[in-house]
């Protein structure tokens, strides 16, 4: 057995080269401790390294289940995020939305800030390491909220990232206002499920889909009364060509100064506006 073996695996399976290669990678680092140095180095590794990366690989090639379940962390903003099927394994496009907030965070010393959906609390936890903003996560999900405290006592983020169970505003109190809000909301038409790729069936459903055919069902609950002080800013990741109707939803709602950011691949991935 071989690491180009094991490579092979996971290309006969259907999974690209280029990203077969970065799996096989991480599989070695995580089960066998066997990182890019030792690749340079000529370190051998041993049948039984060799035998647990092989059986990794196999899982992942067999049930197409992500390579993030199986080592357990996703990779997100330089940071190792804890990730399981309660939560959304983070994307390179939520780097955007968090790196905006950020942005506007900074410019303006805003102090409180509200991440709806937290999952993992990727979002929240980067705000609150990056920034001196107290940040509150909420989500619905109670296996979710526990990843993200996790995630969080493993960055030392205490007192500044803070989770809370919520079904979007429900336990939000009632003097509670926020500088910002920001959410990587479901925003998956339901009848696009049939056509979801593989890997994705594994994040939990509730963090995807929507209940209307439009998936826009919490770009409007979101918008609609939200908690935010005047001026308050809110921002959200978007679905493939959903860009103008959250900019109308938002602008209904009383938002301005409305800006939309394109994603590497140029699709309008973040929406940004502000409460006048």
């Amino acid at each position: 057995m071989s690491i180009q073996e094991i490579l092979k695996i996971l290309t006969n399976s259907g999974i690209e080269p280029n990203e077969a290669n970065v799996e096989v990678k991480l599989l070695l680092e995580h089960f066998a401790n066997y990182g890019v140095k030792d690749i340079i180095t000529g370190k051998k590794l041993t049948q039984k390294q060799l035998e647990i990366v092989k059986e990794k690989a196999e899982l992942r090639a067999k049930t197409r289940q992500p390579i993030q379940h199986i080592i357990g962390f996703a990779d997100f903003m330089g940071e190792k995020f804890i990730v399981n099927p309660s939560v959304l394994i983070p994307r390179d496009e939520t780097e955007i939305l968090v790196r905006k907030a950020i942005e506007i965070i900074n410019e303006n010393n805003l102090k409180t800030a509200l991440d709806i959906g937290t999952g993992s609390g990727c979002i929240a936890c980067m705000i609150a390491k990056l920034t001196d903003c107290q940040i509150i996560g909420t989500d619905i999900s109670t296996d979710a909220l526990n990843t993200a405290l996790d995630n969080a006592s493993k960055l030392n983020l205490y007192n500044k990232a803070i989770f809370r169970k919520s079904d979007i505003f429900s336990n939000i109190k009632p003097d509670e206002k926020f500088d910002i809000i920001i959410s990587n909301p479901p925003y998956i038409p339901p009848q696009e499920k049939e056509k979801i790729q593989k890997e994705v069936t594994f994040d939990p459903e509730t963090a995807l889909y929507t209940t209307d055919k439009e998936g826009l069902e919490f770009y409007k609950k979101i918008t609609n009364n939200p908690p935010l002080n005047p001026k308050g800013y809110m921002l959200f990741e978007l679905g493939i060509n959903q860009s103008q109707s959250v900019k109308n939803i938002m602008l209904e709602n009383g938002f301005q100064n409305i800006e939309i950011i394109k994603d590497l691949a140029n699709i309008d991935r973040v929406i940004v506006g502000q409460k006048i």
